[in-house]
């Protein structure tokens, strides 16, 4: 549900301009170095970029889902590293106090969030949890007016920049599977609380994840998402279809961008006296690209003005992920297939995203989860 156009029209302008004229020269060194400039942080704050989806309220833009899918769509059009920075306040990492937090939470985190001097984290995979997360075994043990809590989670996106964690936790033992899980929200500092080594991941540079250990790590009851035991994972559940369709937007915008320079490449490239663009095998893959690329976009689009009509698009979110993502991942090949040899170099910008992409089809739960929630849900409309 778009509010008001000419405003979202502004928003997108600026942050194209911000992409185009800032962030795409920038994407070599980022890659190089493995880090994103302060600078840009700062302007990234400055522009509110941390607080797209944040309430206006508490100092956001408070986008709607449609709007947050078209401003996903010019983020992706450069590297994922500058997302991924401020994707998780603006998604996972601030959403589960957004949906499920008590007043005082919100109150306390979110302007933190909206300004970038908070960066929040969400911490649900571990080491022998990932696809099947009811089954995590970190625990929060009541104790007073604490909780005490030790598990170890892992692959967990801006843990070492995070100022705070969102945590799902087992606070009963006794329910084994997702009932038995709530959700805390952890500061960083907090005594029994430490990082693990920087992954070293195949792409995604600038883009951090790393463990995050708790060991006898006391967390105060008013931590407690929403106040309440027990609730946790359906607040993960309902962050994660928040998630899914901002990734298939973004997915559909990297696209895009890979196909922008796939096209012009072949444009440029001669061979046998003529453009390659001329030839009808790479016409092929850039028209095929390009229909899947409108295929997504209008999935993703109807998806999320089904969100903001209040309606339970759990299926339409899967659907929407799983899509896209495989989406991006045959447009990268094709992309990469396109500059030939020159595509395997890193001067040309589909070799970073050939890497970068990959992941996509991995997080905010893999193509198979994707399959199977879509199929379950299929299965239980019909047999109700």
């Amino acid at each position: 549900m778009i509010r008001d156009q000419q405003t979202l029209e502004q928003l997108l302008s600026t942050i194209r301009s911000f992409v185009k004229n800032t962030l795409r020269p920038l994407e070599h060194e980022v890659d190089e170095t493995d880090a994103i400039p302060d600078h840009i942080v700062q302007q990234m704050k400055e522009l509110g970029l941390f607080g797209l989806t944040i309430p206006e309220e508490y100092g956001g833009l408070g986008i709607t889902m449609e709007e947050e899918v078209f401003v996903a769509f010019e983020l992706g059009q450069t590297s994922a590293a500058f997302r991924s920075l401020i994707g998780t306040n603006n998604g996972i990492g601030s959403s589960g106090i957004i949906i499920d937090g008590t007043d005082e939470q919100k109150q306390k985190y979110l302007p933190g969030y909206a300004s970038g001097e908070i960066i929040g984290s969400f911490c649900l995979t571990e080491p022998d949890s990932g696809s099947d997360a009811a089954a995590l075994k970190t625990s929060a043990v009541k104790d007073g007016d604490y909780y005490i809590l030790n598990g170890t989670k892992r692959f967990i996106t801006n843990a070492p920049r995070a100022s705070t964690f969102t945590v799902m936790a087992r606070t009963n033992p006794d329910i084994k599977g997702a009932g038995g899980i709530s959700a805390f929200l952890v500061e960083a500092g907090t005594a029994g609380l430490t990082l693990g080594k920087i992954d070293k991941k195949m792409g995604q540079k600038g883009s951090y994840t790393c463990d995050v250990i708790f060991d006898n790590c006391r967390v105060h009851k008013d931590q407690l998402i929403g106040g309440i035991e027990g609730i946790g994972f359906k607040t993960a559940m309902k962050v994660l279809d928040k998630g899914r369709l901002h990734i298939a937007a973004y997915s559909t915008g990297m696209a895009e961008r890979m196909l922008e320079d796939a096209l012009q490449y072949a444009i440029e490239r001669k061979q046998f006296g003529q453009s390659i663009a001329n030839f009808q095998l790479i016409q092929a893959m850039l028209a095929d690209s390009k229909t899947e690329i409108y295929a997504a976009k209008c999935m993703v689009l109807d998806a999320a003005r089904r969100r903001d009509l209040g309606e339970n698009i759990s299926t339409e979110a899967s659907c929407a992920k799983m899509f896209a993502t495989e989406m991006c991942g045959r447009v990268a090949d094709r992309c990469l297939q396109i500059h030939g040899g020159a595509g395997y170099i890193s001067e040309y910008s589909i070799e970073r995203f050939y890497r970068d992409v990959r992941l996509f089809r991995l997080y905010e739960g893999t193509t198979q989860i994707q399959q199977i929630i879509i199929a379950r849900d299929m299965i239980k409309q019909a047999t109700t």
